[in-house]
């Protein structure tokens, strides 16, 4: 049934109801009103046409798709897919079928670590029942990561070790904070071990805002399974990224970028301190250096 059609029913509906606004029997208030809430839900449905999208999964997907990079709120999703459990639509649209849907809860807590940096999304303005789609690729490998991080959420160790576990598992791939949040059994300390696992055990775990601006907004990749040497662990982020920017995400010894990298030389970018950290060497901008993981040994081993 088109649109206008429905509409025009609903209307004859609402103003039937007239009559009974005036009665003083609650119950048949609300049995009147029962055919009208289903012809809204009828109607906010059609708005999608049924060649384009049949069923509710399907109409959530393709409003998504639609408005890519909007934070959309969960009473338009309640619209267009003409179901209450819409959520849980959700949920099989990123878990199973691995669409980078991030909710409101999980983009404030990547924000407060400075892990949202994306200018045109204000992640620290969403609900919790807001959603947003930060990339239209869809992810193949997603069900199988998150069966996973199912069994990883079970085990009885801590939150920064089940994420460690999880990233170790998953060396060079892209997973997502909804996979993170989900793995520490949705407490919100996940985005903040996840950053201690990089500054401060020296886990080579980047995001966009910490040195690889090629990866999507509220993705995660851990580089390598290596730690840093400790006294590079202590360099800040801002200072990481102002260096590497600097050096144009390029090794200055060999010239590696990650645009090079590949599963066979699964190397990725440090910071070398000019004058060593032993010797006094600050952690500033004008004593760092980007340089490969094979140059950085290299010139440790005096190599170079």
């Amino acid at each position: 049934m088109k649109a206008e059609e429905i509409r025009k029913q609903l209307l004859e509906l609402l103003i039937d109801f007239e009559v009974e606004l005036r009665s003083g029997n609650l119950r048949q208030k609300v049995l009147s009103l029962v055919p009208c809430y289903h012809q809204l839900r009828d109607l906010g449905k059609s708005l999608i046409p049924a060649a384009e999208a049949r069923s509710a999964r399907d109409r959530i997907l393709h409003y998504f798709l639609k408005y890519q990079r909007v934070v959309i709120s969960g009473d338009e999703l309640l619209v267009v897919s003409g179901i209450q459990e819409y959520a849980r639509r959700i949920r099989e649209l990123r878990v199973q079928f691995g669409w980078s849907i991030v909710s409101g809860l999980t983009a404030a807590q990547m924000a407060k670590e400075d892990e949202f940096p994306a200018v045109d999304i204000d992640a620290t303005d969403m609900g919790p029942s807001d959603y947003i789609l930060l990339s239209g690729e869809q992810d193949r490998d997603a069900a199988h990561r998150w069966n996973l991080a199912n069994e990883i959420r079970r085990e009885k160790i801590s939150v920064r070790d089940k994420l460690l576990k999880y990233f170790r598992q998953n060396v060079g791939q892209k997973v997502t904070g909804e996979e993170l949040k989900y793995l520490a059994k949705d407490k919100s300390e996940w985005a903040r071990r996840v950053r201690e696992l990089r500054t401060e055990y020296g886990w080579p775990i980047v995001t966009q805002n910490t040195g690889r601006p090629d990866l999507e907004v509220g993705v995660y990749l851990l580089e390598a399974d290596r730690q840093s040497p400790e006294h590079d662990r202590r360099i800040p982020d801002p200072v990481k990224r102002n260096v590497l920017r600097r050096d144009r995400y390029t090794c200055t010894a060999c010239a590696w970028s990650h645009e090079e990298w590949n599963r066979s030389d699964p190397r990725h970018l440090e910071l070398h301190h000019q004058k060593i950290h032993a010797e006094g060497g600050e952690n500033t901008e004008n004593n760092l250096v980007t340089l490969c993981t094979v140059c950085h040994d290299d010139i440790h081993r005096n190599k170079i």
